[in-house]
């Protein structure tokens, strides 16, 4: 008697645990990684009053697309689309703090060139670096180019027609570019965008000048191999700070507008030049007009991921 006692109230309390642990399980929330984090530095962002003062648009549109990003997991798409989704929220939030902080701006501090040296040698370095892989990977197939040898020779006609594929790839890059008034400078390919696209010291884009950039971004899309830098200049007309802080917001302004027509963050970097540089002599009017610019450097023109 004293055994069937103290079972019934034992079995109880096991099922009402089992019970409680199937519902701790069922609750546990579906989570991506990359929208936790676009949606982190979202919430930092708009816990500064600065951020939210100067960039709205921005974080509008960085919460619109962790929204999109949100309804996608729910939904229960491909988790590659989710991320991609969380990372260009993420942009998004980024886009917003570095506006912000450009509107703030009234004087370069005294570490700019410093920081602009960085990049510049952290650029050289990643240059450097994967010379090195490049090299590297030379000497290997060198190595194996004996036991190779036979298959290289069956191999000879495949490689004829890649060469011939990239060749006509590359050259239709280079048409459709040469379409855009694109140049080649010792920095790459140049596609420069005039002093119309913006109002006189101002940063945003006019609807003619978004326009202008369609065939740009129509270019990028169906390019995602490719990787542009966006370098904002002015002429040498107030301030260096001032020209400085100028020349950001706009390489940062069609930045976001190529972004907006459905090119990837990831295909796009931005940099201010401010009065540097200048094509033209700002004595004239003229010369300062043509200062007055945003470049799109293509550093090289590539062939891209090879399709079956």
């Amino acid at each position: 008697m004293n055994i069937r006692l103290h079972t019934t109230p034992l079995r109880t309390a096991l099922t009402a645990t089992g019970v409680a642990l199937l519902a701790a399980c069922s609750s546990i929330p579906i989570q991506n990684s990359m929208l936790d984090q676009a949606r982190s530095r979202l919430q930092a962002a708009q816990a500064e009053p600065q951020t939210v003062a100067m960039a709205a648009d921005e974080l509008a549109r960085a919460r619109e697309m962790l929204r999109r990003g949100d309804q996608a997991l729910a939904n229960g798409n491909d988790t590659a689309q989710v991320t991609h989704l969380g990372y260009m929220a993420l942009q998004q939030v980024v886009i917003a703090e570095e506006t912000a902080a450009s509107r703030k701006a009234q004087a370069v501090v005294a570490g700019a060139g410093a920081e602009r040296d960085r990049m510049r040698l952290e650029l050289r370095t990643r240059e450097a670096d994967t010379a090195q892989a490049q090299k590297a990977t030379a000497e290997q197939a060198s190595a194996m180019k004996s036991a190779e040898l036979a298959q290289s020779r069956a191999n000879t006609q495949t490689e004829r027609d890649r060469v011939a594929r990239r060749d006509a790839k590359v050259s239709d890059l280079e048409s459709q570019l040469h379409d855009m008034n694109a140049r080649q400078t010792d920095r790459g390919t140049v596609v420069t965008l005039g002093d119309l696209l913006f109002n006189t010291g101002a940063a945003r884009l006019r609807p003619a000048g978004e326009r202008s950039m369609a065939k740009l971004a129509d270019f990028m899309r169906r390019n995602p191999e490719q990787r542009a830098s966006i370098e904002g200049y002015t002429d040498s007309t107030g301030s260096t700070a001032t020209n400085q802080a100028l020349s950001d917001r706009r390489a940062h302004a069609v930045m976001s507008a190529l972004m907006q027509q459905g090119v990837p963050g990831n295909q796009l970097t931005t940099q201010g030049f401010g009065e540097e540089r200048p094509v033209a002599s700002n004595d004239t009017a003229g010369g300062r007009q043509m200062n007055r610019r945003v470049e799109v450097v293509f550093a090289s023109l590539t062939e891209g991921p090879a399709r079956n």
